[in-house]
């Protein structure tokens, strides 16, 4: 009788779907009674009704696509103890991108590079290629000094099976002492002391540099090179048949490359620097897995990619998998994670809920691709388009095709590898590939497989939000909508998952509706919402409190606690009355054509002062920007309303029970303002609320207390 193989992965629904479909149901019935309320008033009051209305149905919208994530949640346990030998294990090729060495500290980019460099993979099958489309010698020198160490450091972790295989963290989380402990660390220190030097300098004098290969390499950088216009630069710091580590064991490659690029022709941003690198190492490794990193995310266990072969090499997973996606984590939060920037639904539940449809998204990060599902098109064979003559000079053919023309009538960014045409190249290629009927599965382990930062100011925070919810928008309102285009191709319910993140902006509108009609009203002692002894007002009730509770179990069960879970809300309040109605401009600007879209690099610079206060918890303002006088301006006008109403009450007489629902979002407005508040009056130091934005904000909430008081 033949043995059963051992399982690579096993799948198992989760236990909470049954109460998540009866909850969704309920919430949904009371909906259609609210919107029916809204109808029956119509009459009456239609301006105050049909704002409400309006609020109440983009809820509705964004809630039930919500909804959707959760109904059929699954979760993947993998079995990398069960997996074939070595030798059967399949190449491997890492990318990690990186744009600006002043935004994005070269010796942090090479502590990535380093934690993957020495993974637990054979590395005879294991090449990171770095991605510099900044086209910079500091990031290149950076590189050729990290290959060195990397000779002394891969052995060292080998042999101590060392589990935090990025340099900097290691060596700042009080290590174990073995032998040669000290002496690493003294070849790192050395390391980072002579990156950071050419970093203060701004530039290299190759005069002082003694290293044939490391002149050769950086006299490519004539006198008419810059970012905006320079030829393809690779150079290969690393090649596992010749360069041996400290112990005469073979090394993985490393290989740098700066595409070409051309101030007359588009670049593409991240997509096309990871189309370059997808044809480069087609032409010079063509590992049939490959791994999409960001620079700033380090790996957090050298396992990781025997997890993602453990749906990859399993017999019974989807011959179409796509890409295994393991989710972004973070090592920067501070303890109550003021920004919400761990993302605890959309990265925790949301993936989980996918994989019960037809897959995860792709995240932009974390991602371990099949290579065939990227550069496979449907009337050509595997391959790449316009594949050159492989019988011709590696490197020369590596050149060809990362330069600028290479592209010109291809389909590479529309049909073939990630997609072009918006900010958010990354969900836009994990949806492309589902509707074309490839799947992804996530990969959830305990110990987190990579490790990032998040943005630690509030500006940096919405700005980043800004540029993603625009990019969503371009999807959303284009012709691939989901709610067109991947209704035809995808699981509905899938789609509707895609619908959520897309028109996700559209949440501006009820923010917005009840972060002023209702304190207004009050201002002009309006009520427009049901007094408490109206059998309406449970209604009201069982909404607000209903979603909240779910939601708050949600964030628990997923590893928050209540502190994180009110920052998230606290969060929602911000975003809506500025990041996302800012990306709904944005995107409106660029869609008449008098704004162009535009990536910026979120800086990974780091401040001493700046990084106390956020580990303290004290919200970062510092700087004047419209996102931030949004905010100030909504907090000024729910302060006011929520004073001018408690006076009403007490003085006038006024029916308590009439006003409370708006005493009570005023109320709560103010409480989850109180950062802000802070910031504009109460603090001293440089991240307080400038000056001019406190004034600006005061003035123009005067205007619009005042001002609208006509409409009422």
């Amino acid at each position: 009788m033949a043995m059963l193989k051992a399982p690579l992965s096993t799948s198992k629904p989760a236990s909470l779907r049954w109460f998540n479909r009866l909850y969704a149901l309920v919430h949904l019935i009371a909906i259609f009674a609210l919107v029916y309320r809204h109808c029956c008033n119509l009459i009456t009051s239609p301006f105050t009704t049909i704002l409400l209305l309006v609020a109440d149905l983009v809820l509705a919208f964004l809630w039930t696509t919500w909804q959707t994530f959760f109904l059929n949640p699954v979760h993947h346990q993998v079995f990398p103890q069960n997996l074939p030998r070595e030798s059967e294990f399949p190449g491997l090729d890492v990318f990690v991108c990186t744009a600006d060495p002043f935004k994005e500290p070269p010796i942090g980019v090479v502590n990535t590079v380093l934690s993957v460099l020495a993974y637990d993979y054979p590395p005879e099958k294991l090449s990171v290629y770095l991605s510099d489309d900044g086209g910079s010698q500091l990031t290149l020198f950076a590189f050729m000094e990290a290959a060195k160490f990397a000779r002394h450091w891969l052995p060292y972790c080998r042999k101590y099976d060392i589990m935090d295989r990025s340099p900097e963290v290691y060596f700042g989380n009080d290590p174990s002492l073995f032998p040669e402990t000290s002496d690493i660390q003294s070849k790192y220190e050395d390391m980072k002391t002579t990156i950071q030097y050419v970093m203060d300098q701004g530039s290299i004098n190759i005069d002082q540099i003694k290293d044939a290969r490391t002149i050769k390499a950086l006299r490519k950088w004539t006198a008419g090179f810059t970012r905006q216009q320079h030829p393809t630069v690779i150079e290969v710091l690393l090649k596992r048949d010749e360069d041996k580590d400290a112990t005469g064991h073979c090394m993985p490659n490393l290989i740098y490359l700066a595409r070409e690029k051309n101030k007359a022709i588009p670049h593409n941003f991240k997509a096309g620097a990871l189309n370059a690198l997808i044809r480069a190492s087609t032409i010079m490794t063509n590992a049939p897995i490959f791994l999409t990193l960001d620079c700033d995310m380090f790996s957090n266990d050298p396992k990781t990619p025997c997890r993602a072969l453990c749906h990859f090499m399993d017999s019974n997973s989807d011959l179409k998998l796509a890409f295994v996606q393991f989710p972004q984590r973070f090592h920067n939060l501070n303890q109550n994670d003021i920004y919400a920037g761990q993302h605890v639904a959309e990265i925790r539940n949301c993936p989980l809920g996918m994989d019960g449809l037809s897959g995860v998204f792709f995240m932009g990060t974390g991602g371990f691709f099949r290579r065939r599902a990227l550069i496979e098109y449907p009337t050509k064979p595997y391959g790449l388009w316009n594949e050159p003559d492989k019988d011709g000079d590696t490197m020369a053919l590596a050149h060809r095709v990362t330069s600028c023309s290479y592209e010109d009538n291809t389909k590479w960014g529309s049909e073939i590898g990630f997609r072009y045409g918006v900010l958010v190249e990354d969900i836009y290629t994990g949806y492309h590939l589902q509707c074309l009927g490839w799947s992804s599965v996530a990969c959830t382990p305990t110990r987190a497989a990579f490790l990032g930062k998040v943005a630690t100011t509030l500006n940096d925070a919405l700005s980043q939000s800004n540029r993603w919810y625009m990019g969503m928008l371009q999807i959303g309102f284009s012709k691939f909508s989901p709610m067109t285009y991947g209704i035809r191709f995808l699981n509905p319910l899938q789609a509707m998952c895609y619908s959520h993140f897309y028109f996700r902006a559209l949440w501006s509108f009820p923010v917005i509706i009840y972060a002023f009609l209702p304190q207004l009203a009050l201002i002009n002692s309006l009520p427009i919402f049901p007094k408490v002894s109206d059998p309406w007002f449970s209604l009201y009730a069982f909404l607000f409190l209903g979603s909240h509770a779910k939601d708050f179990l949600d964030h628990v069960l997923a590893g928050s606690v209540f502190k994180k879970w009110w920052n998230s809300r606290r969060m929602w309040l911000i975003l809506g009355c500025s990041s996302y109605a800012f990306s709904i401009l944005d995107w409106f600007l660029t869609s008449i054509g008098m704004s162009t879209c535009e990536f910026n690099v979120t800086s990974k610079v780091s401040d001493n002062e700046l990084t106390k206060r956020y580990e303290k918890g004290i919200f970062e303002f510092g700087v004047e920007s419209p996102l931030l006088l949004m905010v100030s301006t909504t907090t000024v006008v729910n302060l006011f309303a929520f004073l001018v109403g408690v006076k009403r009450v007490l003085t006038n007489g006024q029916k308590f029970e009439d006003m409370f629902v708006q005493l009570f979002l005023a109320g709560l407005g103010v409480i989850y303002s109180w950062p802000v508040y802070e910031g504009m009056v109460l603090r001293s130091d440089k991240g307080k609320m400038p000056s001019k934005t406190t004034l600006k904000s005061i003035c123009l909430a005067l205007v619009i207390c005042f001002g609208f008081s006509s409409s009422f």
